[in-house]
């Protein structure tokens, strides 16, 4: 055999096995369950005895905080981030096993803190003093999960009265009572027609009124559930969810429905499900992961895989479209609205490689745009940003039009971060919380 040809089958063989590792390792990422990295532990004991329930100042009770915005009512924060932040408590037991990750970020009342886990079968959560980090209480429930990302629960729970709901990935709606975690009842949308996307039921149940809102898909798309009881109050449409939560808006002095569904934002009555409009907007996956921006009568939305982003102006009949473009391609990272501005991650959230953007909602200009922080998410408090990367850095950022400034920052606020560190860190009550798979960090962002 020739030289050449010789040295012509080495290349290709590399390269052969080169293509065969990426594409395993993708398939791992994209089929798999990301693996637990750092410190693990086993779930703890609980208190002896129950902590009577409390409110916060600045409670952080469901998904984007009290008026669905990601921002928080904390005043005070600490900005000298030179010597970092103390830390107040950290738990590593949310997920019990190597192939059980978990995503959903936490909600707080006073000193309750609810967040999500998994063991190998089961569907967990666990009431955590946000105090101290000592377990109140937790529940399970058996709950056949595929893999893809992981078989745990993805969506945030959402605090109403004295009860927490919580949705997990394969299609169970839970109510729990807050204090002391009985389960209040329990329902599955694929009982109704509903019917599991690729990537699994993430989408935070929504508490309006006397009823609890999810999207369940299929025959069932939209599913409202009594919340006391759990009977199903009313269906709407057909077709295949989305991943983003459901928010209420107030168009013409009436509270509306924003569904964000696998092909476009419909605007729903809540009180029947009839369907008022819906604006086209389809992704090569059916993925609309975020959340709207809404200001007086305007949404705002993006998506990723080349969608871009639009403004709408809407009336309870219709809509318009304001502007239309490519600035902003957030895939499932959340955007903040700030006195006009829009401010957010724009790029693909699998690789900590993408911009960070100002744009001006009524036109769509974008301001400026920076890649000094990665990709990630982030969330809004006191006047400053804080984003969180995917490595687990945090940046502290004085939103403003003019140009990025930085203002502070923190390596490796979340250690031993092996994958993408996507969930958002949430300021409630003067603390900072950080979630990662089975960790689970508190830190003091105001001085006492």
């Amino acid at each position: 055999m020739k030289k050449y040809v010789k040295i012509i089958l080495i290349i290709v063989s590399i390269v052969v096995v080169f293509v065969v590792y990426f594409g395993y390792q993708m398939y791992k990422i994209v089929m798999g369950s990301e693996g637990l990295s750092g410190k693990q532990e086993n779930i703890p004991a609980k208190i002896a005895s129950l902590p009577p329930l409390t409110k916060g100042v600045a409670d952080w009770p469901n998904w984007r905080g009290p008026d669905f915005e990601g921002k928080s009512l904390g005043k005070g924060i600490i900005t000298d981030w030179s010597k970092g932040l103390e830390k107040n408590w950290e738990v590593n037991f949310l997920c019990q096993d190597n192939s059980t990750a978990s995503w959903s970020s936490p909600v707080v009342q006073g000193n309750r803190l609810i967040v999500p886990g998994r063991d190998k079968i089961n569907d967990l959560v666990f009431c955590i003093n946000s105090d101290n980090g000592e377990l109140i209480w937790s529940g399970n429930y058996e709950a056949k999960a595929e893999t893809s990302h992981g078989p745990g629960p993805r969506a945030t729970p959402f605090i109403n009265e004295d009860r927490v709901y919580t949705f997990g990935r394969s299609g169970d709606l839970v109510c729990w009572n807050l204090e002391d975690g009985k389960l209040l009842w329990k329902k599955n949308v694929k009982d109704e027609g509903g019917v599991e996307p690729s990537w699994g039921f993430s989408t935070t149940p929504l508490v309006y009124d006397d009823k609890v809102i999810v999207q369940g898909g299929g025959n069932a798309l939209v599913i409202a559930y009594d919340k006391v009881t759990g009977k199903v109050r009313w269906k709407s449409m057909e077709g295949e969810v989305g991943y983003s939560a459901t928010i209420t808006m107030k168009i013409e002095d009436e509270v509306k429905l924003l569904v964000y569904h696998s092909n476009g934002l419909s605007c729903l009555n809540p009180s029947d499900g009839k369907v008022l409009w819906t604006a086209s907007w389809s992704t090569k996956y059916g993925v609309n992961a975020t959340t709207p921006i809404v200001y007086n009568d305007i949404i705002f939305h993006t998506s990723g895989y080349g969608m871009g982003c639009e403004a709408l102006k809407v009336t309870k009949s219709g809509y318009s479209v304001l502007w239309k473009n490519n600035a902003m391609e957030a895939q499932h990272s959340d955007p903040i609205l700030i006195n006009g501005y829009i401010y957010g991650y724009s790029g693909e959230s699998m690789r900590n490689v993408g911009q960070f953007k100002c744009l001006e909602l009524s036109t769509g200009k974008e301001m400026w745009s920076t890649d000094l922080i990665g990709q990630g998410t982030t969330t809004f408090v006191d006047g400053y940003l804080i984003c969180q990367n995917l490595k687990g850095n945090l940046f502290l950022l004085n939103p403003d039009p003019s140009g990025f400034k930085k203002v502070g920052e923190i390596k490796a606020a979340i250690s031993d971060v092996k994958s993408p560190a996507w969930t958002v860190p949430i300021v409630a009550n003067g603390k900072l919380y950080l979630r990662y798979l089975q960790q689970l960090i508190c830190y003091k962002l105001i001085p006492n």
